[in-house]
Parts: C-alpha cells; sequence; structure tokens
C-alpha cells in the first residue's frame, strides 16, 4: 500500500511550555494527519539531546529526553498542581530556558509518585538502571564526559564497587522520568495506530562516546584505556561538506559484536521496535563498509572504508526480532554492495528529490521500494533549494509541472505533488515544506555547530490546519 506522511520532529510541534512535548499537541497533530489522508508520521530521534542540542548525540539511543514530558499529562494524573505558560507559540525552541522552567514541575511530580505495578515492571529493565546511575553521575560531576570522572566512579559500570547510596534519590528520580516518558510516548502511539498512523522513528547508526551506551559496553567500541575514542566516525568529502564530516563518535569494534552475536544491536533495535512501527537507520552503508578515521585527524579527509557484517547482523536480527520494519537512509557516493544489502533484505531506501530530480527526465529510475522525500531534516528547505538553481533549471522545472497540471500555487506544493505521485511506496515531507517556509526555518545544516540548528518550532496549527484539505486532495489524486 502507497502511503504518505510528514516529517516533523517532536520538539517542532506547537506548546504552551517551549518546546513540543508528548501532550496535546501530539494528539493534534494525528488528528490533523488523518484528517488529510496521512498514515505516517516521521519524526527525529528522541533520546536525551547532546552537544548543541543534537539528538544524533545523545546520552542514551533508548532514553527519552526529559522535555518531551508533558506537564499537561502531569496535571492529569494528579503529580503537578498547576502549571504557568512559558514561552508559549514561540517560533524557536530555548532550550537551555526550558529545561530550567520545566524542572521544577518534574520535582514536583517525582515527589506525588507512588510507584505501581507498572512502575516496577518498566525499571526491571537492565538499561533503566544503568542510565539512571550514568546520569546521575554525570549531573554529580558538572555533567563531564564519562572518561573524566573520577576512577572509582568511572569504574562503576565494571566493578560496582564504588557506594552508590548517596545518590540514590537521584538514581530514583531518573528511572521516575524515564517511566513518565515511556508512558506519555505509549500512549501517544497506541492513539496514532489506534487512528491509522504508523510513526517512523530515527535511529543514528552510531552512538555518542559521551553515553550509557558506551559507557556500559565499552568493549564493543574502539577505546583506549581511559576510554577514549582511538578511531571515530564520519563520512568523507561529499556534497555536504568538502572536508568530510568529522562526527566524533567511537567505532565499534565489529569483531567483538560479532563474537558476541551482535547483542549490543539486538538489544537496541529489540526495544526500538517496540517504540516505533517503522525504524529509520541512519548511516545505513555502515552495516556494508564505514569510514575509520583516526581520532588524531581534525578531519574527514584522512581514513579508510572498512568492511562490516552487514548481512550476519540482519539475518540474526531479523531472525530474532518480531515485527522490525527498517527505512534504510542510503543518501551519499555509495558502493554498489550496499544496495545489494539494501535490496537482499528488502529494505525501502530513499530518494530526496532535491538530489535526483531533472526536469528533463522527472521520473527516471523512479522505485516502488523506496520513501521520496522532498527533502530531510539534513536539507536546505525547498523554497530555498529552488531559488538558488539555475535559470535554466527552474524554467524547464516550471515548464515541466505545468505541463504535466500540477497546478497547486508554489513550487514547493509542485514539489510535495510530484513526490506523493512518483512510484515509491512512501511519500514524505518535512513540515516546512509544507508550511511553504524558506531556509530561516531550515532544521539542521550537516557539519555545523549554528546555534539556529534543531531549534525550529511551530507557533501554531493555523496554517497547517489550512491547507488540509489541499493536502487530502493532492493525497488521493495521487491514489495514496
Amino acid at each position: 500500500m502507497r502511503k504518505a506522511g510528514i516529517l516533523l520532529a517532536v520538539s517542532s510541534l506547537p506548546s504552551d511550555y517551549g518546546v513540543g512535548d508528548f501532550g496535546n499537541s501530539c494528539f493534534r497533530f494525528i488528528d490533523d494527519l488523518k484528517k488529510a489522508g496521512c498514515s505516517l508520521w516521521q519524526i527525529l530521534p528522541l533520546n536525551p539531546l547532546g552537544y548543541g542540542n543534537s539528538p544524533y548525540q545523545a546520552y542514551s539511543s533508548k532514553a527519552m529526553d526529559d522535555l518531551y514530558i508533558s506537564l499537561d499529562e502531569l496535571l492529569k494524573k494528579g503529580l503537578i498542581k498547576k502549571t504557568k505558560k512559558f514561552n508559549a507559540n514561540k517560533c524557536h525552541v530555548d532550550y537551555e530556558e526550558v529545561r530550567k522552567y520545566k524542572q521544577a514541575y518534574y520535582l514536583e511530580a517525582f515527589e506525588n509518585f507512588q510507584p505501581d505495578q507498572e512502575y516496577e515492571k518498566f525499571i526491571q529493565q537492565e538499561w533503566v538502571y544503568r542510565y539512571a546511575v550514568f546520569l546521575t553521575l554525570k549531573k554529580y560531576n558538572g555533567m563531564k564526559i564519562w572518561n573524566e570522572w573520577p576512577e572509582d566512579q568511572k569504574n562503576w559500570i565494571k566493578n560496582h564497587e564504588y557506594d552508590l547510596g548517596p545518590h540514590e534519590t537521584g538514581i530514583q528520580y531518573e528511572m521516575f522520568i524515564q517511566y513518565t516518558l515511556y508512558q506519555q510516548w505509549m500512549k501517544v502511539k497506541r492513539y496514532a495506530n489506534e487512528n491509522g498512523i504508523e510513526i517512523i522513528g530515527d535511529l543514528p547508526f552510531y552512538v555518542g562516546i559521551d553515553s550509557e551506551d558506551v559507557w556500559s559496553n565499552q568493549k564493543a567500541f574502539l577505546l583506549d584505556d581511559q576510554g577514549r575514542p582511538s578511531f571515530i566516525a564520519g563520512v568523507p568529502p561529499d556534497y555536504f561538506s568538502e572536508t568530510g564530516q568529522r562526527w566524533g563518535n567511537p567505532l565499534y569494534d565489529w569483531d567483538y559484536l560479532r563474537e558476541n552475536d551482535f547483542d549490543f544491536w539486538y538489544d537496541r533495535l529489540n526495544y526500538n521496535a517496540v517504540l516505533f512501527d517503522l525504524i529509520r537507520i541512519d548511516h545505513f552503508r555502515a552495516f556494508d563498509t564505514y569510514w575509520k578515521i583516526p581520532a588524531s585527524c581534525p578531519t574527514a579527509i584522512e581514513g579508510e572504508w572498512v568492511e562490516a557484517y552487514g548481512y550476519e547482523l540482519f539475518d540474526l536480527l531479523l531472525e530474532k526480532i518480531h515485527g522490525l520494519n527498517i527505512i534504510a537512509e542510503d543518501l551519499g557516493d555509495l558502493r554498489l554492495e550496499v544496495l545489494k544489502l539494501r535490496d537482499h533484505y528488502h529494505f525501502p531506501g530513499m530518494k530526496v528529490a532535491q538530489f535526483t530530480f531533472n526536469p528533463y527526465t522527472p521520473y527516471a529510475n523512479d522505485e516502488e521500494n523506496m520513501v521520496a522525500f522532498t527533502g530531510t531534516h539534513d536539507n536546505p528547505l525547498t523554497r530555498t533549494w529552488f531559488t538558488s538553481q539555475s535559470y535554466a533549471f527552474k524554467r524547464r522545472t516550471k515548464t515541466f509541472f505545468s505541463t504535466a497540471g500540477y497546478d497547486q500555487d508554489t513550487i514547493t506544493d509542485q514539489f510535495i505533488a510530484y513526490v506523493l505521485n512518483s512510484r515509491a511506496k512512501y511519500a514524505i515531507f518535512p513540515m516546512q515544506d509544507f508550511l511553504n517556509l524558506d531556509n530561516r526555518s531550515r532544521m539542521n545544516t550537516p557539519g555545523t555547530t549554528d546555534q539556529r540548528n534543531w531549534r525550529w518550532k511551530m507557533s501554531d496549527f493555523k496554517k497547517f490546519e489550512k491547507k488540509l484539505d489541499d493536502l487530502n486532495k493532492w493525497i488521493k489524486e495521487a491514489k495514496r
């Protein structure tokens, strides 16, 4: 079945409290998606935000960021008495301010919380306690990276000798936070599924060095004896960056993973398969070959391609994990073997119109087992991208759209209709494109630490909801 959907980070939803959360806006957005005829909602990672507020440098690949806790849901449960609006209807997120504001409500809710059977069942998961200890010790050490903690604390994960007694309240608090997030998110997911909406989660291929994942699984990564990466991840020069992208994530020790039945990947994907209906794996190509950069190199230019164990990994995962639905982020310059790996398991890949659209042969190489996008969170918005194209390209594109009967008001809307009419199984576009916004609302510029990254937020639903009938019409015409 061909489906359509919208890419929108939870943090970008309208909110009375400065950042999108798992509250009323989630449910309203799901209702709107249903009215428009959409059946997919793609989000960005929900994990605790790391450096630069990036969801791709998270402190955990299972835990969620406490920013997403809905104060309204806490009110409904009687865990807090009242709330006051904060940064309501702003069009960007002030992360530091919002964290300070919401923290007092979380503490109040924690004090009023009475553990029940569901809570006790949730905290039986090993990662919950480990993450609670990790974040508690991290806060105790002024948020320093774990490999810079005192030796006894750094090594607790290995020998459990450090006395956690003085930190018990903090650990209990962090477990309460994760339980609350899980409960609220699963309520959102159930509502979405009941209304015919599937949620596409986003899983970064790599995890951050400053994460519970690495702290708890040090043998699974290429680290030195001080817990620092000896080699790091990234990609060589491409159309995003002349010097490549030096992400800084530690590389997996693939031989160790293989010897241990890929337990780290099984554990990670098995849990995320509960949270989401489909999982887009960012940087899928690294299951075939990954770019190995010496940690001492200041850019990503120096490095080498190294082969991974993709087939062995997926043979095992697909056998063990029921209902594992993967979308392969396969953008960039790839060797043929990456596509063979993708197709061997029938994983849909990605096509981004900004990279593939040719007005002279517009539907060339159009495939069914694909997810077609106007752009992703890493792209310029379509309106700005099109403006930057050559005069000849723009003229020929407008001629094609006119001849093909695309009569939408804006060039961005025409590109959305074009993507919807592709053969691709799934057609998705960022909310910013649907609102015809320019690059001032861009979500992220890869390879930069621009303070504007990850901050865009809808101020309200008005403009979006005015266009729902139009979107419904386009989706019906595309027979999705």
